[in-house]
């Protein structure tokens, strides 16, 4: 066919005149249609093709009145069904009807053609099918009533020729006349719902004339729709064809809805001539004629296409007109098919966080403020809630990485807060605690095999920078580019890949232009555009710099993460909306992508709108777009490694005029809006279209990356959750994520599109800006209510583990996975039988005799590299499932079952459901680390009934896939046979003690060999069979609960040796050659102590119980076949004894023997607790296992305990165990198969006894290993997760995680002993810390060293030469106070000893002498009334020998001894005491001060004002005002010493030269959990109010804004009128500030703190809030509150310096204490000197802090304080059976004597130093004064042993402070009560020095 351009024009022109001529005739139709996509007819298969609304204004400017609109049948119908539309194609229809209507058209709606639909015919079959024509009928009223109102023309059929032909072929006429039918009672249909508005037609083609012509006067019908198909070269008449027509038609109008001619090039005009001719005639009755195809099928410029909508001056088609007309079109199932497939190789799977939102610790470390801290004080979030401690990340670094290993990321998107590093935000703030933080973090994750790709700036901007104008000020682009620098210097030798910013579209939109996101501002036009040209300007100059600094170096990339939504027109065929939606996408991605990926510049888009806006509003410009000059594009352009994207919804936009309104929508000139149809999530913003995603990219790929090819990240993608309802069971999550992450697949594979990483938002619930915790992104639900946050994986987690273990969503596991087990080797030989007692008594001869300080000695080192570090659990504890699938009844399912049995009743029916939960098994699996899993095969599960007849194949696919789970993560399957779930009915035929159970169990573990022995490489056949045979058959309280002692132990322990016996040699011959695995057994033994190590009979008792318990199975099987010989003897012996005529014990035969005897490859065992026993006869009836023994069995007492009764943690009878079985079975390879402990329900995730429990207990595993040449080759923790624990329910948990039993999905949230026990397994054991590696080096050289004592303590001569009375005297002679009934009346006597204590002190070789004096000894009444010449003679002597052995007098004012006269009238309560002290303090200067140079005014002033005030539990033992008097003393302290200090400043400094100060004491603390904000600020309230109370004062000025915030709080809550913290004046402030010459320090100890709640209580200890325990694994002394723990000396020496100004600081007291046995070779102290010296030496020469001396406590023993003389601190032991009290030097004496020597710790690599061969003298005992015996004490009247009267003391001091309360009022009782529940012994300690 020829087209030509003329011949168009003219048919135009043609109807143009004729629409005008026919202008008044009504109803004739000039037709256009049907409407084209993709050069095909339209059916509302996707979007309508864009333009189409122009199109439709183009037809009715040139005449036309109606279009053709065909309907698609299937399309609306897809199942036939009316009441099943899709309604996605109606509404595309009706928006269809109503842009035809909307452009001045009306529609012509075509029901059908003719072809009936393959998916309908297949279910109806063709047109000769009534039930077709039903459905025919049903689709037609159904498009009548969804379209009648909007159409009034219609076609039923326009084919209704071929509908004809498709009928059965005459005389047959039933089918014609069934048609006809149809069409009638369609025609009555239409016309009874809409009367006359409408008219309803049928169409046929003018060729089928003849064969119609009979029926045609049969039809109804308002007129006749005819098709014309002609050839110009034939001969065609069209008048003479429609006059044919009319004739048959009867009358009936005629429209020409469709008209082909072809051919008619040269006939052309004389065709038109024709057509215009019929029209205008009146002969013929024309409804209408089809204007389109008068010319056949010449093509028509006019249609619409899916091209070329949006007008450009170039004329080409842009990236967003290409995306959409490849998508937009797009069918809804066509665009929502789920792909399978996978990603590459190389994906990058991650998640993120974001540091405001997961932190916390706003003020730690040193941190600056932020914009949102700000935001969040001021109340403007929801429900007040700030970011303060958010997720508490900030201190939880391995809680978070734990949760990523479990999400098996390989990626993990964070961002840096600026303010914490660089708290200003410039370099010169820098803070060195918040670049640990990140470099702590970034460790871990490399650590932990995951990518750390890190965020510069998501937000939170350093407030003072917001100060100085924030992003709008052009300063901050050097300030951002500094910091960039500075990132990239500290991090970037691991961090390889960085985002600049993350959605800055946000900041500049959400917090400069609408003011909803700090900083508040509200500046569209201006204020958001130049933040968004200054962050670009940053962006690009923080690129520039990894450029050109650092890129060649460290390898990384740098990019920026861009936010944005997927925009899509609100009216797919308006052109104006689409290009209203390609817009909005340059407002807000193009706005930032294009100047960084494009051109350098902003999109012409963007500039050229803004600019329209300009000029139409002239006076108010909505917007100003500040311009890049042409160097700054440049550097701008392509400053992008990668594309980042975030992305979680989508909108659509139509065209609007926003006038002039300074808005993103006013100046742009669109609007937003959703479809109802999305689905919401809780955030207003985000719905869930995920098809917006794919399309995304594409556009992406097409607009941004053509010129730069770089790879596309997404970078965020997630969507919230409410805070209520079921925050676990997140469905909408998952679906959500499934849904996103498949249009990226497609994106990928299906589009090309270069994606490499998909991110979820988030890592865990967080602070969510303005809507705080109120919305949930996490893949992690975390507690906010809880202090410990603790995190709980949802099921979204799991979900995306499962995505990330198929790389996408592949349809099977991909191939080439490496599931090798790990491969064991066998080994072993038979030994001999035990000997009675066994050789390996050498255990207790070893290691018994160990002292205290051996055996707590916490060892270091790692164990070897292939070291096999596992979890536990069991079947019935853990799976549930308990009748599912085929699963046959336990013992355990009817033994718990019967009310009763267990606590509450409790089951394993459901437990921890891991039948149904493997995955989230695995998850914890993974994030442990673990090398191996020990699970339990459900004999029931496999075998219903227990015979293989029974096999349930449902069970055993259940544990294939639990076996190859494990091998795909790299988790080595140790698999238990037997854990105790015997299936019932075995056990109805007798159970164990039946003995054809051997055979029975034989078959099952062969057919688990064969089954699962190609990758389960480690067998145990048996879980402690011991608990089997006693409880269950002897003790009957496990099931089956037979309660037969005497015999069915024995029986049931027999068959279960054959049986585990048969097991093994099955494997061996026929599985072993091809498995190569191992079999043993897991037995269970505790450790077994004897009471008294020098009595051989408790040795043989200890012995023999080892034998009844672990060598009742081990022995036969690792020895001779047989049984023990100590259990054969006392079993046989026993049995005849009782009358019996064979021994209860039963015999092996000798084959038996043999084919026990080496049934196990490796020795495994569990154990738990150590008890101690002694020999005792038992008692003949009844027969019992129990009584044959022989033995009488006690806890170890000191241990603490746990949850499960007689279950103590006993640490140290671990390594004895594993010395024992070594001993005893010929050193065999050692694996531990469970350990671990119960902690009670009430403890969820802060499990520190769990923790201590493990450090301990592995500790000794490893002192085993590495001290003791102990084989042991693996460590299993006992459990994995808290589940059913036997008789104890779910009363109490053993697991590494908490297990929530009241929620039905189970949620298993990581403990505080989870994240312990990974460390310990990446450490491979503990590897010595900093801390505790030595440190070379020196002290200045005038470095002073000293030893100190106190006046009570040591002089004696209490009544001598005129001396008064003190509040000690007074206090020691009451009874009840002093243990022992001791006292100072004598001491050491040093009253009268100068010479012998100066002899010590030249022993020592130290260089000064800290001693006190004595105020009643100088002073009796406590004033200068009278001065005791006497008292000052005294201390004039002892000064003049310490000068003259040149050692300098360091003298302490006042050390506790108050003047009993002063008491009396008030004491230290008495503000008179003040200026008392000063003139006290006066004497002594101007009598002593020229000889002395070191001054102390008060030592200790807590302990004087909280232990005298406050406890009672010292002098003057006042505790009845706990709330108000301890601090009116501190107050008075304070006000005394500065008067002092400034006596001396102003009369004496410049005359005696001396230097003044005062010594406060104070434990260091640590928080108890390291994890958790809360017992962090419980930790620096402890320190605040421990050394902070009196130093604050001195060394700041006034107390510190904590105690008064906190006192003062507590104190109006309660009701008082005022805080009971007394003020300090103006005056009185600036009197006591700076009242030091240096910081006399005294430190002891460490403490681990936690928050305590004292309720309305007022004391010190409630004011504080906080109890304090300490680490188990630090050394005890003779003092319950003082444990070894040298570290914390040098943190609070650097807390000091940062607190106070680094001052310099002399250690005043500093020491350790032991009790009982008196032992001069104190290894002990030696051990405590050397470590906390060398503290001291880090801090001064690592640290920096100003240390100028060290003076240990104490000189020698003496009478400390409450606890009398049972204590004992001294270098020097001191004979107090002897009345001339000889000193003697112990150990420690030469110990301490060297480091002062050496000035500190010579460096043995440079050889021996001279300073170690000096001689220190009188380290032994002196002849004639032999150690006297451990005598008995005298205790409240009561001779008592040693031990006793120490147990006895620290039950005296719980009860001291109550005693002194007799008369008091209740409350006051209460409170001692509660402090001593949290405070343990430390409230009535005088810490530190308890001197």
């Amino acid at each position: 066919m020829k087209c030509l351009f003329l011949e168009s024009l003219c048919l135009l022109c043609l109807y143009g005149s004729l629409s005008s001529e026919l202008n008044g005739e009504e109803g004739l139709m000039l037709l256009a249609g049907p409407l084209q996509s993709q050069k095909n007819v339209f059916h509302c298969g996707g979007p309508i093709p864009p333009g189409s609304g122009r199109y439709f204004d183009s037809l009715r400017g040139r005449g036309l009145t109606h279009f053709q609109v065909p309907l698609s049948w299937h399309r609306l119908l897809p199942s036939g069904q009316p009441g099943q539309p899709q309604r996605a194609v109606v509404s595309c229809y009706r928006t269809l009807l109503n842009q035809i209507l909307s452009a001045g058209l009306q529609p012509l709606v075509i029901l059908h053609a003719s072809t009936v639909p393959e998916d309908l015919k297949s279910q109806f079959g063709g047109w000769e099918s009534p039930e077709l024509r039903g459905m025919f009928a049903l689709y037609a009223e159904f498009a009548f009533q969804e379209f009648g109102e909007l159409a009034h023309s219609w076609v039923i059929l326009s084919h209704l020729g071929e509908v004809w032909r498709d009928g059965p072929p005459p005389p047959d006429e039933t089918y014609r006349q069934d048609l006809i039918q149809l069409i009638r009672n369609i025609y009555q249909l239409y016309h009874r719902s809409f009367g006359d508005q409408g008219k309803v037609s049928v169409g046929w083609s003018a060729s089928d004339n003849g064969l119609l012509s009979p029926i045609q006067t049969s039809l109804t019908m308002d007129f006749l729709s005819l098709r014309f198909e002609s050839n110009c070269a034939s001969t065609f008449n069209l008048t003479e064809e429609l006059t044919k027509l009319k004739m048959t038609s009867q009358d009936v109008p005629i429209l020409i809805y469709k008209m082909t001619l072809c051919d008619c090039a040269d006939s052309r005009l004389q065709v038109l001539g024709n057509v215009l001719q019929v029209l205008r005639g009146n002969s013929m009755k024309i409804e209408g004629c089809d204007m389109m195809d008068v010319l056949g099928t010449m093509e028509k410029e006019d249609l619409p296409t899916s091209t070329g909508v949006l007008g450009n001056s170039s004329g080409k088609t842009n990236s967003y007109q290409t995306v959409w007309d490849k998508f937009g079109v797009q069918l809804e199932s066509e665009r929502d098919l789920f792909l399978n497939g996978s990603f590459p190789s190389d994906f990058q799977w991650a998640t993120s966080s974001e540091s405001f939102k997961v932190e916390g610790g706003w003020a730690e470390g040193g941190k600056g403020e932020t914009i949102w801290d700000r935001f969040g004080h001021e109340n403007k979030v929801f429900d007040n809630q700030t970011a303060d401690q958010a997720c508490d990340s900030y201190h939880k670094v391995d809680y978070d990485v734990y949760l990523l290993r479990g999400l098996h990321v390989n990626t993990y998107q964070f961002s840096i807060s600026w303010a914490r590093v660089l708290p200003s935000g410039y370099r010169r703030s820098r803070s060195h605690k918040g670049v640990l933080y990140y470099q702590k973090l970034i460790d871990a994750l490399i650590e932990s095999g995951i990518r750390p790709v890190v965020t510069l700036f998501h937000w939170d901007l350093p407030q003072e920078l917001q100060n100085q104008g924030g992003w709008t000020n052009s300063s901050i682009i050097e300030a951002f580019k500094d910091y960039a620098d500075f990132c990239y210097s500290a991090f970037g030798d691991r961090v390889k890949t960085w985002n600049t910013f993350s959605s800055p579209w946000v900041v500049s939109y959400a917090g400069y232009a609408i003011g909803k996101h700090p900083p508040e501002v509200q500046d569209y036009g201006m204020g958001s555009y130049q933040v968004t040209h200054n962050i670009i300007k940053s962006h690009a100059e923080a690129w520039h710099v990894y450029n050109d600094k650092y890129r060649s170096k460290q390898g990384g990339e740098v990019g920026i993460a861009l936010n944005s939504d997927w925009a899509e027109p609100s009216d797919p065929s308006g052109y104006r909306d689409v290009e209203a939606a390609y817009r909005s996408l340059e407002f807000t991605l193009g706005w930032f992508a294009h100047p960084i990926f494009v051109d350098g510049d902003y999109p012409a888009a963007l500039k050229s709108q803004i600019d329209k806006k300009s000029k139409e509003c002239p006076h108010s410009k909505p917007a100003f777009l500040p311009g890049f000059t042409l160097e700054e594009s440049r550097r701008i352009n392509g400053t992008a490694d990668f594309f980042g994207l975030t992305h979680s919804t989508m909108r659509l936009i139509n065209s609007s005029d926003g006038g002039c309104a300074a808005s993103l929508q006013g100046v742009g000139d669109f609007q937003s809006r959703v479809h109802p149809s999305w689905s919401p999530t809780t955030s207003d913003w985000i719905y869930s279209t995920p098809w917006g995603l794919r399309r995304l990219l594409n556009y992406i790929a097409a607009e941004y990356l053509k010129m730069k090819k770089v790879p596309v990240y997404v970078t965020g993608n997630g969507m919230p959750t409410e805070y209520g309802g079921d925050p676990l069971n997140d469905t909408s999550r998952v679906d959500y994520l499934r849904r996103y992450i498949n249009e990226a697949l497609k994106a990928r594979l299906l589009d090309g599109v270069d994606v490499r990483r998909f991110t979820v938002q988030s890592l865990m619930d967080g602070f969510e800006g303005r809507q705080g915790y109120s919305q949930r992104f996490g893949l992690h639900y975390v507690n906010f209510e809880d202090p410990d946050r603790p995190r709980t994986p949802k099921q979204s987690a799991y979900f995306y583990s499962q995505v990330i273990k198929q790389n996408g969503f592949a349809l099977s596991l991909p191939d080439g996975l490496d599931v090798r087990p790990t491969q064991f080797k066998p080994p072993s030989k038979a030994l001999p039988p035990s000997e009675v007692p066994s050789k390996s008594k050498v255990t207790w001869e070893r290691f018994s005799h160990q002292s205290k300080f051996h055996r707590q000695t916490y060892h270091y080192g790692t164990f070897p590299r292939n070291f096999t570090w596992g979890v536990s659990s069991s079947a019935y504890q853990i799976e549930g499932a308990w009748n599912a699938d085929g699963k046959g009844t336990s013992i355990w399912d009817v033994f718990a079952h019967k009310p009763g049995s267990v606590p509450g009743n409790a089951n394993g029916d459901v437990a921890c459901d891991s039948y149904h939960r493997l995955q989230e098994d695995l998850y914890m699996l993974r994030a442990l680390e673990v090398k191996s899993y020990r699970f339990s095969l459900s004999w029931s599960r496999i075998f219903p009934t227990g015979l293989r007849s029974s096999l349930n194949q449902k069970g055993v696919d259940f544990y294939n896939r639990v076996i190859d789970e494990l091998l795909v993560n790299g988790i080595t399957p140790m698999v238990t046979l037997y854990h105790w779930d015997l299936p019932q009915e075995l056990q109805n035929f007798g159970g164990w003690e039946n003995s054809s159970m051997t055979d029975i169990f034989a078959d099952f573990s062969d057919f688990c060999f064969s089954t699962f022995g190609d990758r389960v490489k480690f067998w145990l056949t048996f879980n402690q069979p011991h608990t089997i045979a006693w409880s269950g058959y002897g003790l009957g309280r496990i099931p089956p609960n037979v309660r037969q002692p005497g015999s069915a132990p024995y029986r049931v322990a027999h068959n279960l040796i054959k049986a585990h016996a048969k097991a093994y040699r099955i494997y061996d011959e026929k599985y072993r050659k091809s498995q190569d695995g191992l079999v043993s057994l897991a037995l269970g033994s505790d450790w077994v102590e004897p009471k008294d190590v020098n009595v051989l009979r408790e040795v043989v008792a200890a012995d023999r119980a080892m034998q009844f318990q672990l060598g009742w199975f081990a022995h036969p099987i690792f020895k001779n076949g047989d049984y023990p010989d100590a259990m054969k003897w006392q079993v046989g012996n026993k049995s005849e004894l009782q009358g019996l005529a064979e021994s209860r014990l039963p015999e092996f035969t000798e084959e038996e023997r043999k084919s026990i005897r080496g049934t196990a490859d490796v020795f495994c065992f569990n154990h738990f607790t150590t008890k101690t026993v002694s020999h005792a006869t038992a008692r003949l009836a009844p027969p019992s296992y129990e009584y044959d023994r022989d033995l009488a069995e006690e806890e170890v007492g000191e241990s603490p305990s746990t949850a499960i009764q007689n279950q103590r943690a006993v640490a140290w009878g671990l390594r004895r165990l594993l010395n024992w079985v070594q001993a005893e079975y010929g050193d065999p390879e050692i694996y531990i198969t469970d350990n671990g402990v119960a902690t009670d329900s009430k403890t969820k995730w802060d499990d520190a006894a769990r923790v201590f429990y493990f450090k301990t207990y592995i500790d000794e595993a490893l002192k085993a290993y590495d001290l003791d040449g102990v084989k042991l080759r693996g460590y299993t923790a006992a459990s994995l997760m808290d589940s059913f624990e036997w008789l104890d329910g779910f009363k109490v948990g053993f697991g590494l995680h908490h297990v929530d039993f009241q929620d039905l999905n189970r949620p298993r949230t990581p403990k505080y002993s989870a994240h312990f026990y990974h460390r310990v397994i990446k450490d491979n054991g503990f590897p010595t810390p900093e801390d505790e590696k030595i440190l070379y080096g020196n002290f200045a050289k005038n470095f002073i060293w000293s030893t100190a004592t106190a006046s009570y303590q040591i002089e004696g001569g209490w009544r001598a030469d005129g001396k008064g009375l003190s509040i000690w005297d007074r206090f020691a002679h009451t009874p009840l106070r002093v243990f022992n009934d001791d006292n100072g009346d004598v001491a050491c006597d040093s009253y009268n000893k100068i010479d012998e204590d100066v002899s010590m002190l030249r022993q020592l070789k130290v260089t000064h002498y800290r001693f006190s004096i004595s105020w009643p000894r100088v002073l009796p009444d406590g004033t200068t009334d009278y001065i005791n010449e006497a008292g000052l003679s005294y201390y004039s002597r002892l000064v003049d020998a310490l000068l003259d052995a040149n050692i300098q007098p360091h003298v302490t004012l006042y050390h506790w001894d108050l003047p009993q006269a002063l008491q009396d009238i008030g004491g230290w309560e008495n503000e008179t005491i003040v200026l008392k002290f000063r003139d006290y303090a006066n004497l002594i200067f101007r009598r002593l001060g020229h000889k002395v140079k070191f001054w102390i005014t008060i030592n200790e002033p807590y302990n004087i004002a909280n232990v005298g005030h406050g406890y009672g539990a010292a002098a003057p033992g006042i505790s009845f005002r706990p709330g108000t008097l301890p601090y009116i003393v501190g107050h008075h302290l304070l006000k005394a010493h500065a008067e002092a200090w400034h006596l001396y400043d102003d009369e004496y400094r410049s005359k005696q030269g001396g230097i003044i100060s005062i010594t406060i004491n104070s434990d260091w603390s640590e928080p108890r959990n390291p994890y958790k904000q809360e017992d962090v600020d419980a930790a620096r309230r402890v320190v605040q109010f421990y050394i902070g109370w009196f130093a604050h004062p001195i060394f700041k000025g006034d107390y510190s804004d904590m105690m008064k915030t906190i006192i003062r709080k507590r104190s109006l809550e309660a009701g008082l009128p005022k805080s009971r913290l007394p003020e300090f004046t103006a005056k009185e402030v600036e009197r006591i500030k700076g009242t030091y010459d240096y910081f006399g320090f005294n430190h002891y100890t460490t403490v681990l703190a936690f928050p305590v709640d004292f309720g309305n209580l007022q004391h010190y200890d409630a004011d504080r809030g906080a109890g304090t325990i300490a680490d188990r694994t630090w050394l005890d002394s003779g003092s319950s509150w003082l444990k070894v723990s040298p570290f914390g000396f040098r943190r609070i020496l650097n807390f000091i310096k940062e607190e106070y100004g680094n001052p310099p600081i002399i250690i005043t007291e500093n020491g350790i204490s032991e009790r009982g046995p008196v032992d001069l070779n104190d290894l002990h102290r030696s051990h405590y000197y050397e470590k906390y010296i060398n503290q001291l030496l880090k801090a001064y020469v690592l640290d920096g802090v100003d240390i100028r001396g060290y003076t240990a406590w104490s000189l020698m023993d003496n009478l400390e304080w409450a606890t009398g003389f049972s204590e004992r601190f001294g270098l020097f032991y001191v004979n107090h059976s002897d009345p001339k009290l000889p000193r003697v030097a112990k150990t420690s004496v030469a110990t301490y004597a060297t480091v002062i020597a050496c000035n500190g710790f010579p460096d043995p690599a440079t050889g021996p130093h001279e300073c170690l061969n000096h001689e220190v003298e009188g380290t032994t005992s002196a002849p004639g004064t032999p150690l006297p015996p451990v005598a008995p004490v005298n205790f409240l009247g009561i001779t008592l042993s040693a031990r006793d009267a120490e147990i006895g003391l620290n039950t005296l001091l719980a009860l001291l402070a109550v005693a002194a309360m007799l008369g008091v009022v209740c409350s006051s009782f209460y409170f001692l009560k509660t402090r001593r529940r949290f405070e343990e012994s430390r409230p009535i300690r005088l810490t530190p020095n308890n001197e």
